[in-house]
């Protein structure tokens, strides 16, 4: 069953992340999998509360609470040792178990897909950063337990959350036409405000300047974070570490494309290529085998503790 569960696992990623299926391959091959398993329920989850295949083709959903009340369900059969009968979710109470990954974090995740569910939009920044956690870090605090941190370390836990925050940051910068499209805005009502943008019609040629500010201004949030989180691979075995880089500066190129374009990534998706993404790999090989040098976490968002 294990076998079978790791082979439907590893198709999820390649078909839903070719990034994070790329970066997957550093780790050695009991923590890849497991990562894989990992991936997979929160591709399910991301699924089945968007109407997506995954992570394509976002549509409006007209029973959203009932969605993330299955989501919760079956969850939390998972991590009751039950069979759920669904590939992603007997995943997840595969990798819990194996690794003892704490169940709260799992229920943040999907206070999120909560918040989406109630129209939920963020006021301020630190509204988005406490989404960014439910979506993205606590997801990233998840990995770090699959790849052996303690889970009572909360220090290389902070790192982890930041990395899943730089992660979303970006994924926000790249995505606001899409998001809009979907009838979502995840910038604040604040920056809208100080910036000339309707919240209403974010996407109206007349907010273009102010909006293109916005974008760049989630970017450099974004490479922020991603910039503190690369102290804590520190705690990781080298092919982890490795990994870990890797997909930071996969990503990370991500938001600074975004930043680069212009405003261009309001009219069209940013990728990366193949060729970058493989630098990246080679950059983070030789980065995982330097010193690490500490950054302190000076201002930036602190995730909530039980």
């Amino acid at each position: 069953m294990r076998d079978a569960l790791v082979a439907q696992a590893q198709a999820s990623i390649v078909k839903g992340s070719k990034s994070f299926a790329l970066a997957s391959r550093l780790f050695d091959r009991k923590t890849r999998e497991r990562a894989w398993l990992l991936y997979a329920w929160c591709r399910a989850c991301d699924d089945l509360a968007d109407g997506q295949d995954h992570g394509h083709t976002m549509s409006v959903v007209d029973d959203a609470a009932d969605r993330v009340a299955r989501i919760q369900h079956l969850t939390d059969r998972a991590y009751a040792g039950e069979q759920t009968g669904e590939m992603a979710f007997d995943a997840l109470g595969l990798v819990a178990a194996e690794c003892a990954i704490p169940k709260r974090f799992a229920d943040d995740v999907i206070a999120g897909f909560r918040l989406d569910a109630d129209g939920w939009r963020p006021t301020n920044t630190d509204d988005l950063l406490q989404y960014c956690y439910h979506v993205a870090g606590a997801v990233g605090c998840m990995m770090a337990v699959v790849m052996g941190v303690d889970p009572e370390d909360e220090a290389t836990l902070d790192r982890a959350c930041d990395l899943g925050l730089a992660f979303q940051l970006a994924n926000i910068a790249r995505d606001v036409a899409e998001d809009a499209g979907a009838g979502r805005c995840y910038l604040p009502k604040q920056w809208l405000a100080a910036n000339g943008v309707d919240a209403a019609d974010v996407m109206h040629p007349a907010h273009r300047q102010g909006l293109e500010a916005l974008v760049a201004r989630l970017c450099d949030l974004s490479q922020a974070y991603e910039q503190s989180a690369k102290t804590g691979v520190a705690a990781l075995p080298y092919r982890s570490r490795w990994a870990v880089l890797a997909a930071a500066g996969i990503y990370g190129d991500i938001a600074r494309k975004v930043k680069a374009s212009g405003g261009a990534s309001l009219e069209q998706r940013v990728v990366t290529s193949r060729r970058r993404k493989l630098l990246s790999l080679v950059k983070a090989g030789v980065q995982s085998l330097g010193p690490n040098k500490p950054i302190p976490r000076t201002d930036l968002w602190c995730r909530p503790f039980d």
